[in-house]
């Protein structure tokens, strides 16, 4: 069945989901029917991953379809270049007025901008285009502002308000298990939901473009009642690590990662490293996730059945994805650093009307292909920049093009100006601090720009925990992996005017 043209658009990213943990992707444990129910009636992405990580890299990616060696905007801070378009400033070609519930993590170029520009003081800018229905930003005054209205004792701005009580802290438990202080209908997901729920109310038959961007499953992992007893830590499937000290040989940047990465950077009170977690602990702490995953689902569920009762909902186009993943304790990690499949395999469901529901595509696909795909939806021309592509033949059924992409690509950049906690101990120049990724259908290949490369075999070795690199057996497929990433990154240079060509008659355009 073919697709029509969509009225409305929902972009919904939730922030750190791991690509597996989704009932439709046949997790054991996690409870996600809204979602579920989503890829009933849609196209389920299987192998769909992030062209980068963290969040402000990845999302530039997503919203201007380019991948992180063409857009350099590789850390969170570093400036989004002002001569890209993106998905918001082009939906404006169709006569939409695109809105932003949440953030961009759009860090504004500063050549734009006059000195002692407040924006030049943050990595959370809004991207241009957008107008503002609601931000959330990291120190998240808006919705604490809610709170303290509500009669809550708010500490101040920042993540204070994710500290638990000390007395629900028990030794018995993981310290991830405390309830938050405050109630699940006030919880910053339920907030940002009613403030969209509002916003469409009064929307009446004008065609919408809603950007709806979820905090959770995001740190600080801590869930108000009745969520953070949803999961048993009994049940959870334990994450897969071997002995520290071999995780360590694997790679130099893996042992910086486990030397340097803090568990306070995930929950509150949490003291020493990430990797010294106990397996207990680690395993309350994958059960906390699980609950904030259902808490974004269960807030979904509100959302979606407000737009059926408004009559919405057939005529609008739903894409729901993240920006990365998260590790989850996998090779003794949290957080989305690396280049392991958990921190880059993301999930993306588009329901889009006219289109039969329950397709799943295996084939592989990236965040880049995510704006071409709104905008042919939208009926608009694809930017000469975008280096994705539309999806539209997958939400119609048709096979993958002949000369469609057999391996996803991305880019890990861990330079940081401010706290090089892994670029110092690496004894690495900032422009040395790269790793680009191919995951083809076997083979991984990693490539560090100062660092020895790593080679995995996924079929028989899909936990990435023996590097093939220099094994003599395998120097056929590691010559072939490097030469197919160095031709994809010569493909993929930055073309938006390579393919035009003046003369006689003006522009031609030969892409």
């Amino acid at each position: 069945m073919a697709v029509t043209k969509p009225r409305n658009i929902l972009l919904i990213t939730a922030d750190q989901w791991r690509g597996d943990t989704l009932g439709a992707a046949g997790h054991p444990l996690v409870r996600t029917p809204n979602i579920d129910a989503l890829a009933a009636a849609g196209t389920f992405f299987r192998r769909h991953y992030a062209n980068a990580s963290p969040c402000g890299p990845s999302r530039a990616s997503l919203l201007t379809g380019l991948y992180p060696h063409n857009h350099r905007s590789i850390r969170n801070g570093t400036p989004l270049e002002a001569r890209f378009t993106n998905i918001a400033l082009e939906a404006r070609k169709a006569g939409y007025d695109p809105v932003l519930f949440g953030y961009t993590d759009s860090s504004a170029d500063p050549r734009e901008l006059p000195p002692g520009d407040p924006r030049l003081e943050t990595y959370e800018g809004v991207l241009p285009g957008f107008t503002l229905g609601v931000r959330l930003p990291e120190d998240a005054k808006p919705w604490l502002g809610y709170l303290k209205s509500r009669g809550y004792a708010v500490p101040g701005p920042g993540h204070e308000i994710y500290r638990p009580d000390p007395a629900a802290v028990t030794p018995d438990k993981g310290p991830t298990y405390a309830p938050a202080s405050f109630r699940a209908e006030d919880s910053e997901t339920h907030w940002l939901t009613d403030r969209v729920i509002e916003h469409l109310s009064m929307q009446g038959q004008e065609p919408f473009f809603v950007h709806l961007s979820y905090l959770r499953p995001h740190p600080p992992f801590i869930a108000p009642e009745p969520y953070n007893a949803m999961y048993d830590p009994d049940d959870v499937p334990p994450p897969l690590r071997g002995d520290i000290e071999d995780e360590k040989t694997l790679h130099p940047l893996l042992k910086a990662m486990l030397e340097a990465i803090l568990q306070s950077a995930f929950f509150q009170h949490g003291t020493g490293l990430a990797a010294d977690m106990s397996e207990r602990d680690m395993r309350q702490l994958r059960a906390t996730y699980y609950a904030l995953l259902t808490q974004v689902d269960d807030n979904l569920g509100r959302l979606f059945g407000f737009l059926r009762r408004e009559g919405l909902w057939e005529d609008t186009l739903v894409i729901l994805t993240s920006d990365h993943g998260e590790m989850l304790g996998d090779h003794f990690l949290l957080g989305k650093q690396g280049w392991f499949d958990a921190a880059f395999h993301i999930p993306l469901i588009v329901r889009t009307p006219g289109a039969d529901g329950g397709r799943q595509v295996t084939d592989f696909t990236e965040s880049v292909d995510v704006m071409p795909t709104i905008l042919e939806a939208l009926g608009l021309d694809v930017p000469d920049q975008c280096d994705g592509r539309p999806l539209t033949g997958f939400l119609e059924g048709q096979p993958a093009p002949k000369d469609w992409r057999d391996a996803a690509c991305f880019l890990f950049d861990f330079r940081d100006a401010r706290l090089p906690v892994l670029q110092e101990p690496l004894g690495l120049k900032a422009d040395h601090c790269t790793l680009m990724a191919m995951r083809g259908e076997r083979w991984k290949y990693v490539h560090f720009t100062a660092l020895p490369p790593l080679l995995f075999d996924m079929e028989h070795d899909p936990q990435e925990t023996r590097n093939l690199a220099s094994d003599p057996a395998h120097a056929g497929a590691m010559l072939d992996c490097a030469q197919r990433l160095l031709s994809w990154r010569m493909e993929h240079e930055y073309g938006a005017l390579a393919n035009l060509m003046l003369g006689p008659g003006g522009v031609v355009r030969g892409r």
